[in-house]
């Protein structure tokens, strides 16, 4: 009998949701007030990092800026003030660092208080073939683009789950979604990152702290400098996406509690397909939308631009 009526919810859900999501479509879905929310970004000193602060410094929120560049993070914080920020710190932090996460993290709590909206944002990319990819580069990659959202989580989570308030946000990528060859190693740590966010999502629901949000992001590459170089086979598909609208999309998702935003639209037709699909056209598909070439010019960021 409980087979029966569990298999009649769900039948039933399924139809709910599906109309759910065709009405968000012509409706906007009504925003969260984040007035006096303490909203900490790793990364934050250039790039997506730097446009989210100036996003969320329009809303009334205490920004917390991390980064290993001093000076981007010093602009940043100038820029934020400008734009309205309530509150601006800023931290000398390498997240790849355990002991410091944990160290600065506790500076934050004492200083600035507890976080509620976490956005994990730093990441790096070797852009090297798995056989070219010095082992320290391969470590450091995990170390940044995965391990770090551990730390931080860690830190920060406990007091999101005491108030059942808060929001998590992962910024990963489509190549957490899909495997793109020449990034092995980028690929593997997004990958991570994503299954640890959806992981965690899940315990937040099993445990009833409904009031933790979170929200996994997978954009396909942002002209940020870090992929440099890169070429997108068809552009009107997959274009290389532009760093201030990645920023207002995120902090759009956040405010309205979207658990996944994958970017451009196109892309949840595309992992859709990749996970319907026999293996063999999966490679046809791959090779049509140049995941077998896309690195092939690959330059990266300038250590200027570092």
């Amino acid at each position: 009998m409980n087979f029966l009526v569990e298999t009649l919810q769900v039948i039933f859900l399924s139809f709910y949701y599906y109309i759910e999501v065709i009405v968000r479509l012509f409706i906007s879905p009504k925003r969260k007030n984040v007035t006096g929310e303490i909203v900490l970004i790793t990364g934050a000193g250039s790039g997506i990092g730097r446009l989210m602060a100036l996003e969320f410094s329009a809303l009334g929120v205490s920004l917390v800026l991390w980064d290993i560049n001093q000076d981007g993070m010093k602009e940043t914080a100038r820029l934020a003030k400008e734009a309205g920020a309530v509150r601006v710190s800023y931290y000398l932090c390498d997240c790849s660092d355990k002991a410091e996460v944990y160290r600065v993290a506790d500076q934050v709590k004492k200083e600035v208080g507890d976080v509620s909206i976490l956005i994990n944002n730093a990441g790096i990319v070797t852009g090297k073939k798995f056989m070219d990819a010095p082992d320290s580069l391969i470590e450091k990659t995990v170390q940044v683009n995965t391990m770090a959202h551990f730390w931080t989580y860690k830190a920060f989570l406990p007091a999101m789950v005491a108030n059942n308030h808060g929001h998590l946000v992962s910024v990963a990528s489509s190549a957490g979604l899909i495997g793109v060859n020449g990034l092995a190693d980028y690929c593997a740590s997004k990958f991570a990152a994503v299954g640890f966010a959806e992981s965690v999502a899940l315990e937040l629901l099993a445990t009833g702290k409904d009031g933790v949000k979170t929200t996994i992001v997978c954009p396909y590459f942002i002209n940020t400098g870090m992929f440099d170089g890169c070429q997108t086979k068809w552009p009107r598909l997959l274009p290389i996406l532009e760093p201030g609208y990645v920023a207002q999309q995120v902090v759009r998702a956040v405010l309205t509690d979207q658990t996944y935003l994958l970017m451009p639209h196109s892309l949840y037709w595309i992992i859709g397909l990749k996970n319907i699909l026999p293996v063999k056209l999966g490679e046809v598909l791959g090779l049509y939308l140049g995941a077998f070439s896309v690195m092939d010019s690959f330059r990266g960021r300038s250590k200027k631009e570092d």
